[in-house]
């Protein structure tokens, strides 16, 4: 059966969340962050050789990174849900915001979270390089969420699972003032209406407040 190790407060979330909009059967198992490094428990870190999170196992497969599970999941049990084909008039801005996820915005607020932790003068050049990339990066999601309902169009995709945990949860490690990103705003409302993602949320983070704005 096909297991979902979700760690709290963690991109695992999106596996949770791809599940219950898929409506498949699966075995949550949370595990629950040291509370005062906030790091994963050493249970989680022996599943697999990376020790983060996300993982599954399904039978034999043992399987980590985020994008490979969503593609594995959505290969194996989704029945061309939540994707679009080559021949989809929106196919490459499904891509594209796929990978954007990963590629460039989890990224962007990875770097701004460490770069704040370090005592570095606000004036920083490299400070003040990686804030303005993570600007960018949200001005073309805003830009983008103007002239469409979802990453992908008006479709509701995976690539929309993959990018709002970078826009919610993550900012809980890293602030973010979405008040310059009203469509960002917006998008999320859709989002945070969906009942699979409410449930996803209540299953894998319990009494979580939701970062939807």
């Amino acid at each position: 059966m096909l297991t979902v190790h979700h760690l709290g407060k963690s991109q695992s979330e999106r596996i949770v969340w791809l599940c219950e909009e898929l409506e498949i059967a699966y075995e949550l198992k949370r595990y629950t962050r040291d509370p005062v490094t906030m790091l994963a428990p050493a249970d989680y870190k022996a599943l697999h050789p990376a020790g983060t999170a996300p993982v599954i196992t399904d039978r034999e497969v043992v399987l980590a990174e985020s994008g490979a599970v969503v593609d594995y999941i959505v290969a194996k049990y989704g029945n061309g849900r939540l994707v679009l084909g080559p021949d989809d008039p929106a196919f490459a801005q499904f891509l594209y915001w796929l990978h954007f996820a990963n590629g460039t915005l989890q990224p962007g607020m990875g770097r701004m979270m460490i770069l704040g932790r370090l005592d570095i003068a606000r004036d920083n050049p490299t400070l003040l390089a990686m804030r303005g990339r993570l600007d960018r990066a949200y001005d073309l999601l805003d830009a983008r969420l103007r002239e469409a309902d979802y990453l992908a169009g008006s479709t509701f995709t995976t690539a929309d699972i993959m990018t709002v945990f970078s826009l919610t949860t993550m900012r809980y490690f890293r602030p973010y003032d979405l008040s310059r990103c009203p469509n960002v705003v917006k998008y999320l409302g859709r989002i945070g209406a969906r009942p699979a993602y409410r449930r996803a949320m209540e299953k894998g983070d319990p009494g979580m407040a939701l970062l939807l704005g």
